[in-house]
């Protein structure tokens, strides 16, 4: 593909760059609107859940949601005006079924326990558009002051609304800097191509994120990762591309040979690394939670689209700018910086192997005290009126059901004298500290309301949803609520992830096999990656689980990493290093498979092959990390995590894998880096998978001087 790729950018580049451009318009038509139009419901919800199926039972038969999602936090005493007007307001929706006002006399869980402030509380129709309906009420009580909307659907809309708001906000950020790195690195007109590339892959994408929610409601967090993601693995691959283009022309090559070898080398190596990006983020599809499934749609798309983009658009430019992209003339082999410490590390690669291993398994230590966190209220800006309701409600209304656990038991009309025993069983479990008496909701359907007595996503409400669901009921009973919901995301992740691991294994093995032909080096790529993504989750924990930096972050501690986001992190992660693992590699490869006739020896090779990579890794990994750094921005703790995970994740896999890591474990391997048994050598052999420079274009008949990067020390 590369090479017809070539061909085309060299016989037509005019043509090609039109038709890019056009796509462009295009892609900014049809993708540009896509942030108000993606918004599945539930995203982190398991709809095959015993959660999901209570809920939706209980809705079937009341037509209502099971349990009130809006709250209208108002400083006013009960019966005020203030009060009835926020009742009044939120009854006279369209979407709202109910609406609960405190008692003006006598206590209750509505009033504040100083008797100053209430809660109006409001159920909505089952089947209603949750984000349509809040944002209604809001801009409804916008002008009553003493009114605050809070509860888990106004919460559910305003986390979705502050993504979509921080996706502008980073964009704008993160852009200007990436344009500033690119022309440190690049210089002259060469920084626009990679610019381009990454503005066209982000709207090419959306568009096509917009054509799927067609057929699959996706999440918008997906466009979150889509800008970072897109920009960063855009630019890496036209850092790869245009690299090795100027290159090639400092070797004395008219524009013509210098499109066909690189597209030759570099090109396939992009397509190495971007099935291996889109493998590993397509492994998240796999989990049933709506969230996971479009990060791996979005991830996968987005790396398969930078990579066509740099591909199709990069040969064209490189043959209408020719040498105004300029000439890079490498540093002869056996010199440099890089080259000086690929050396230095190879004299003694046991103790820098040691030295490594063990700077990384400290950063990873504090994975081994890893707690989940959830997704509520909490995760959002102390400024958001869901966040100032949910901290009043903990804070003023101690007798306000912070964990309902809604039960759906199936029973006759006549079961209240069995139900009422099995509600004194459950009000016997340690950790509920109410429960509502039964009430009849539907033919052949009653609910039971729970009070689990702390935060919903805590460990402590986890653990007696649990106890609930295990006491004995004689009739058949599902749980439903907040936290049953988040134990039935775990639960769906506990159950998916050996089947997505395995997926991810496979994947990457194959595509690195493909690549090089060895068993070996696919096995040690995946441990370091398991490395990295250990210390990167060790350095989430540190910081976001511990506290740390709450103020330089702008976040408030959940005690714990967000499960999902995690998952991102981890495909992320695995995608990104074993990206850079085959850019190394392909010119470790090319080096030692250069002259077969006189064979480089296994550490001349991995020594040429940092050399030629080094600095373009670096490069690479900082604008990388910028461009994922960008989550760090947003006001969602969760968003946040991934960002900072994912960033650090990057820079260690430059700085300590491939520059310390990788050259030991080779020279240590030897020429056992490149064993395989018998058989995939001969399957090797027949697939014809290579790497190399075709014979053609100086390849291993010819030999050719050597290879470059734009920035070398």
């Amino acid at each position: 593909m590369p090479s017809r790729l070539a061909r085309l950018g060299i016989r037509r580049p005019r043509r090609v760059a039109v038709l890019a451009l056009v796509a462009f318009l295009i892609a900014g038509v049809l993708g540009g609107p896509a942030a108000g139009i993606l918004n599945t419901d539930r995203a982190f919800d398991d709809p095959g859940a015993e959660s999901t199926a209570a809920r939706q039972a209980l809705e079937r038969a009341t037509g209502a949601a099971a349990e009130p999602g809006v709250l209208a936090l108002v400083r006013d005493r009960p019966g005020s005006a203030a009060v009835e007007r926020a009742a009044a307001t939120l009854r006279a929706d369209p979407a709202v079924a109910r609406v609960t006002t405190p008692p003006v006399r006598g206590s209750s869980p509505l009033v504040a326990k100083d008797g100053r402030s209430s809660v109006v509380a409001a159920t909505l129709k089952a089947g209603v558009d949750r984000s349509d309906a809040v944002e209604r009420l809001v801009d409804e009580v916008a002008d009553q002051p003493a009114v605050k909307l809070g509860g888990a659907d106004v919460g559910f809309v305003q986390v979705g609304q502050q993504a979509t708001e921080d996706l502008g906000s980073s964009e704008m950020i993160a852009f200007p800097i990436l344009a500033i790195l690119a022309f440190l690195f690049f210089r002259g007109i060469a920084a626009a191509l990679p610019l381009a590339i990454g503005a066209l892959t982000v709207l090419t994408t959306f568009a096509l994120l917009r054509l799927v929610n067609v057929v699959v409601d996706l999440s918008p967090f997906a466009l979150n990762l889509v800008i970072a993601a897109g920009l960063g693995l855009a630019i890496d691959y036209s850092l790869f591309l245009v690299s090795r283009f100027r290159e090639e022309l400092g070797d004395g090559h008219d524009p013509p040979t210098a499109v066909r070898r690189t597209m030759a080398t570099a090109g396939r190596t992009v397509v190495f690394s971007s099935l291996t990006v889109a493998a590993a983020l397509a492994c998240l599809c796999v989990f049933p939670l709506p969230f996971l499934v479009s990060m791996g749609i979005g991830g996968a798309l987005v790396s398969l689209v930078a990579a066509a983009a740099a591909l199709t658009v990069l040969p064209a430019l490189f043959m209408l700018l020719g040498g105004r992209l300029g000439k890079v003339r490498p540093l002869p082999e056996g010199q440099g910086r890089w080259y000086a410490t690929a050396r230095t590390v190879m004299r003694r690669p046991g103790a820098f192997a040691v030295l490594a291993a063990v700077v990384m398994l400290v950063l990873a230590a504090p994975s081994l005290r890893t707690q989940w966190s959830g997704v509520d209220q909490s995760v959002l800006p102390a400024s958001k009126s869901a966040r100032v309701v949910a901290d009043a409600m903990a804070r003023e209304f101690p007798a306000a059901p912070s964990s309902p656990i809604t039960l759906a038991v199936r029973a006759p009309r006549d079961a209240g004298a069995r139900l009422a025993s099995y509600e004194r069983r459950l009000a016997a479990v340690a950790g509920v500290e109410r429960v509502a008496p039964a009430r009849p909701v539907g033919s052949g359907l009653w609910q039971i309301d729970v009070d689990a007595g702390s935060d919903a996503i805590s460990a402590s409400a986890l653990r007696t949803l649990q106890a609930v669901r295990a006491v004995p009921s004689p009739y058949a009973v599902e749980a439903g609520g907040t936290a049953a919901a988040l134990h039935d995301q775990r639960a769906a992740v506990s159950r998916m992830l050996p089947l997505a691991a395995g997926l991810l294994l496979i994947a990457t093995l194959s595509i690195l096999w493909l690549m090089t032909g060895s068993v070996i080096l696919p096995i040690k790529a995946l441990l370091m990656n398991v490395l990295t993504t250990a210390a990167a989750t060790g350095i989430l924990v540190w910081i976001f689980q511990d506290g740390r930096l709450q103020g330089l972050l702008g976040y408030r501690s959940q005690g714990g990493i967000e499960q999902t986001d995690f998952l991102v992190m981890a495909a992320i992660v695995f995608g990104l290093s074993t990206d850079y693992g085959v850019f190394l590699l392909t010119r470790i490869k090319e080096a030692r498979d250069r002259d077969p006739a006189h064979p480089m020896s296994d550490r001349e090779a991995v020594a040429v092959g940092i050399q030629r990579t080094g600095a373009i890794v670096t490069a690479a990994a900082i604008l990388l990390a910028v461009a994922l750094g960008a989550f760090l921005l947003s006001n969602v703790v969760f968003l946040q995590e991934l960002g900072a995970g994912a960033a650090v994740a990057v820079l260690l896999d430059a700085f300590v894998v491939r520059t310390l890591l990788v050259p030991s474990l080779m020279a240590l391997l030897g020429k056992w880096n490149w064993w395989s048994p018998g058989p995939l050598r001969r399957l090797h052999a027949r697939i014809g998978v290579d790497e190399g420079m075709p014979e053609e274009l100086g390849g291993a008949a010819g030999g050719r001087r050597g290879g470059g990067v734009v920035i070398e020390a």
